[in-house]
C-alpha cells in the first residue's frame, strides 16, 4: 500500500491562518506564508503526515475566486515563499496538498475579462462558459449563483489543457497532490480527460475530489480520482452526537465501510467551510467525534484549531466563514493554555490509528467468520461492527471513571479551548465547568 491511505492531513486555510486581509486589499502584501514554518513541527508533533492547504493562488478575496493560477497570491508572498514552505515540509517528511480551484474563477480574471472583450472568436473564450447571446450583452455562467465566480467551460479541451497544465507546474514545484474544489459541480468525464495525463508526469499525485453528496464510489471511478470527501460520515457524526441518535451513525457507518471495498473516503469531523466540532456538539462531544474519526476507515484530516477545540460557528451570510477561518498565533507557544488537553487527546487518538491499524483502508476490509470485529458502544447498545482490530479504548464524559490498566481515557474531564486566544471575559472558566455536556459514553472494543 502506497504513502496516500496512510496519510493524515493538518487542513489549514492560509489565508485566515496568516493573517492576511480577505475583504479588503492589502495595504501591507508580505510573505506571510513564511508563518507557517513556525508550526510545521506542532503538525508533526501532532502526529500528521501531510499539511492540506486551503487556496495559495492569486484571488481577489477569500482564494476561490482566482485570478491566476500561477501565481502565489500576493498576501501570502512569492513563488520563492511557497519553495522555501516545500523545503521545509520535505525536512519534516511532511506531504503537501493544494487547493485546486478549476470549476470556475473569479470574475476579473484577466483571460474572462480579455475573452468578454475579444468576442467568441478569442481563444481565451473557449475556456470559458459563456451566455453570448444573453439580455445587455455577454455574461459568463456562475457558480451556484454567485456573480464574482465565472465558470470554466469544462467540454472545451482548451479549459482541461490548462487545468492539467497548472496541475503539473505545481507538482513540478514539489506539491504531492490535489484537493478539487467543488469538483460535484463539474463532470467526470472532464476529470477523466484532466488527470491521466498529470499521472503521466507525476505517477504518485494524489487526488482528493470535494464531492458533498451523491455516488461517491461512482464518481471516484469515472473520475478517476483517489478519494472523495466523506460529508455523509460528518454529518451523520456530529448530528448523531447532537441528537443521541445513534441510528443515524450506525446507517451511516454501514454505508462507509461499503466505500472501503473500492475506495478510501476522505474523513473529517470539521473544514474551512463548516462549523467547528466544539461548536456543534459541544466539548465532550468534540472528543467523542474525534474518536470515531481515528477509529473508522478512511484517510482523515484535521482542521487546524480543532486539534486545539476551537469554536466558531458558520453563518450564510457575507463574511459567515470568518469564525472558523481565524488568524493563528505567530508559533504555537501563543495559543490559549487550555487547548493543550485536547492536543493530546488527539496525539493519542492518532498515535493509536498509527499502533494498531483497524480497517483504514480497502486493503484492509473483510472479516472472516468469527474472527473479532471492532464495535461502537453508546448508551442503547452496541452501535456498528467494523472489521480490524484495536485495542480497548473508552472516551468518557467526566464524572465517569474509567478503569485502570489497559484501558486509557482520552479527554475525561477536560474542558476544551474556546478559541486561539484567551481573550473571553471569564478567561474560559466557562469552559472548565462544561461538564455532562455530552453523556454519550464511547466504547472502542475489540480482542487483540
Amino acid at each position: 500500500m502506497d504513502w496516500k491511505h496512510h496519510a493524515i492531513w493538518w487542513h489549514v486555510y492560509p489565508l485566515g491562518f496568516c493573517g492576511a486581509p480577505i475583504h479588503e486589499a492589502d495595504p501591507h502584501p508580505g510573505p506571510r506564508l513564511r508563518a507557517l514554518m513556525g508550526w510545521l513541527d506542532y503538525a508533526v508533533g501532532l502526529g500528521c503526515s501531510g499539511l492540506l492547504l486551503g487556496p495559495v493562488f492569486a484571488s481577489a478575496t477569500h482564494g476561490y475566486d482566482t485570478l491566476d493560477h500561477y501565481r502565489i497570491d500576493p498576501r501570502l508572498g512569492s513563488d520563492a515563499d511557497f519553495d522555501t514552505l516545500v523545503g521545509a515540509c520535505r525536512e519534516r517528511g511532511l506531504r503537501i496538498l493544494l487547493d485546486g480551484v478549476f470549476s470556475h474563477v473569479g470574475s476579473g480574471h484577466p483571460l474572462l475579462r480579455r475573452a468578454l472583450a475579444e468576442g467568441p472568436g478569442s481563444g481565451a473564450a473557449a475556456m470559458f462558459d459563456i451566455d453570448w447571446g444573453a439580455p445587455g450583452g455577454p455574461a459568463p455562467r456562475v457558480f451556484e449563483g454567485h456573480a464574482s465566480l465565472a465558470r470554466l467551460d469544462h467540454a472545451s479541451s482548451a479549459a482541461a489543457e490548462y487545468t492539467a497544465d497548472v496541475m503539473r507546474h505545481w507538482l513540478d514545484r514539489g506539491a504531492d497532490g490535489w484537493r478539487l474544489d467543488a469538483a460535484y459541480s463539474v463532470s467526470t468525464d472532464f476529470w477523466a480527460r484532466v488527470l491521466p495525463g498529470v499521472r503521466a508526469a507525476h505517477p504518485d499525485a494524489f487526488f482528493l475530489a470535494e464531492v458533498i453528496h451523491g455516488d461517491y464510489a461512482g464518481f471516484t471511478a469515472a473520475a478517476g480520482v483517489d478519494t472523495v470527501t466523506q460529508y455523509e460520515l460528518w454529518k451523520a457524526v456530529w448530528s448523531s452526537i447532537k441528537d443521541r441518535n445513534l441510528f443515524e451513525l450506525d446507517w451511516a457507518l454501514q454505508r462507509h465501510n461499503g466505500f472501503l471495498s473500492s475506495f478510501t473516503p476522505n474523513t473529517f469531523i470539521g473544514n474551512h467551510d463548516v462549523t467547528r466540532i466544539a461548536s456543534a456538539v459541544g466539548p465532550d462531544g468534540a472528543v467523542t467525534a474525534l474518536a470515531v474519526l481515528m477509529t473508522v476507515g478512511g484517510i482523515p484530516s484535521i482542521y487546524s484549531g480543532d486539534e486545539q477545540g476551537f469554536t466558531g460557528v458558520k453563518e450564510e451570510r457575507a463574511g459567515g466563514d470568518d469564525a472558523v477561518r481565524p488568524a493563528f498565533p505567530a508559533s504555537p507557544d501563543g495559543l490559549a493554555p487550555w487547548g493543550w488537553g485536547v492536543y493530546r487527546a488527539h496525539q493519542d487518538l492518532i498515535g493509536l490509528r498509527r499502533r494498531k491499524p483497524v480497517a483504514h483502508h480497502r486493503d484492509h476490509v473483510g472479516r472472516r467468520p468469527g474472527e473479532p470485529a471492532l464495535h461502537l458502544q453508546g448508551a442503547g447498545g452496541r452501535l456498528q461492527r467494523l472489521p480490524g482490530r484495536l485495542h480497548r479504548l473508552d472516551v468518557h464524559t467526566p464524572g465517569h471513571h474509567p478503569r485502570r490498566g489497559r484501558d486509557r481515557p482520552v479527554g475525561a474531564g477536560r474542558a476544551l479551548s474556546p478559541g486561539p486566544t484567551a481573550t473571553r471575559p471569564d478567561g474560559g472558566r466557562a469552559m472548565d465547568r462544561a461538564v455532562g455536556l455530552c453523556p454519550l459514553h464511547l466504547s472502542l472494543l475489540c480482542t487483540t
